[in-house]
């Protein structure tokens, strides 16, 4: 079978999750929530593309419990794998944990009623036309790679990551592989035959070669916009307010309960403190953990400087000190 399939997307962001509920409509579509870590979860990834190939009519996503919080959190995940079968954008049905044979039996009986591919005709060319645009426009700088700058998936899109990491290029990234539709429609709306392919402001700068040409004549800081590091990053956040809360949610609402109870803590002292949700930026929330030698949320920082997660938070309640540590006396 083919290493992606048109039926099989991989889906990395809440916005482009809702698009392909509306795209797909009254076809069934199936959501596959996962966790790379989780060999279950790569066992029910093979039966996907066994099914995909089954029914061709059905779409099957691919996405990522953690990296898609707003996502897994309004569906109620708790836990992977868990398969959510939607038709119209509304769940109809739910399968918890890795069960190949029940999984089968539920997408042979929804897919029974589904009907064909969304549109007809030219409406679907003009649809696309009008995604592509999105795309490209999504961020300042953005690469179309096979893969993800973590894990490139072939040696041109390695090379031109480290290429923009050792330039510090700030850029967001589409994964090709994850949608066939869009690989083989950029090639036509750019006029450009092959990957990756780099975009500023919506303008197609060209690929590999044209990055390396830019390297050596030493015009890629001119044409490509530059990162802020995420040190730089991490100490203007720590330091936005004088006391700083980082959390899994925010004020309004924990996401977690040692948010929710580091929450109840910092509101007794009646103390000015603002907050950031980790859940919503994964290179702060893994960054952070790093830069403070600290490896769990939440985390406490007065003027700059860490107090600790729960523990010392409540420890400095039961001694009295915490009033006067907040004001960072």
């Amino acid at each position: 079978m083919p290493e992606n399939m048109a039926n099989v997307v991989d889906v990395t962001a809440s916005p482009q999750f809702e698009d392909l509920l509306k795209k797909t409509g009254k076809s069934l579509t199936v959501v596959h929530f996962l966790a790379p870590w989780a060999p279950q979860c790569a066992q029910m990834n093979d039966v996907l593309a066994e099914l995909a190939k089954e029914h061709s009519q059905t779409t099957f996503v691919k996405l990522e419990a953690e990296a898609v919080p707003e996502v897994s959190e309004k569906y109620e995940i708790s836990s992977v794998p868990t398969f959510l079968f939607f038709k119209s954008g509304e769940v109809i049905d739910r399968l918890d944990g890795a069960h190949a044979p029940e999984l089968s039996k539920k997408v042979q009986k929804l897919a029974s009623g589904a009907g064909g591919p969304v549109g007809t005709g030219d409406s679907p060319k003009e649809d696309l036309n009008e995604r592509l645009k999105r795309l490209i426009n999504a961020a300042p700088c953005m690469l179309f790679m096979k893969g993800s700058p973590q894990e490139p998936r072939c040696g041109f899109s390695r090379q031109i990551v480290q290429i923009l990491k050792d330039n510090s290029v700030q850029y967001s990234s589409f994964d090709i592989l994850s949608d066939e539709e869009v690989r083989q429609g950029l090639k036509t709306y750019s006029n450009w035959p092959t990957y990756p392919q780099v975009y500023v402001n919506g303008d197609l700068v060209g690929g590999l070669d044209i990055i390396k040409e830019l390297v050596e004549s030493g015009e890629l800081d001119n044409t490509l916009p530059k990162a802020v590091t995420l040190e730089h990053r991490l100490k203007s956040l720590i330091n936005k307010s004088s006391v700083m809360l980082f959390m899994k949610g925010n004020k309004e609402a924990a996401k977690c309960g040692f948010s929710r109870q580091i929450l109840e803590i910092m509101n007794s002292v009646g103390v000015d403190y603002d907050t950031f949700d980790i859940l919503q930026d994964e290179e702060v929330r893994q960054g952070l953990k790093t830069y403070s030698n600290w490896p769990t949320y939440p985390q406490l920082y007065v003027k700059g400087e860490l107090i600790g997660g729960l523990d010392i938070v409540k420890e400095l309640q039961e001694s009295g000190e915490l009033a006067s540590v907040l004001k960072g006396e």
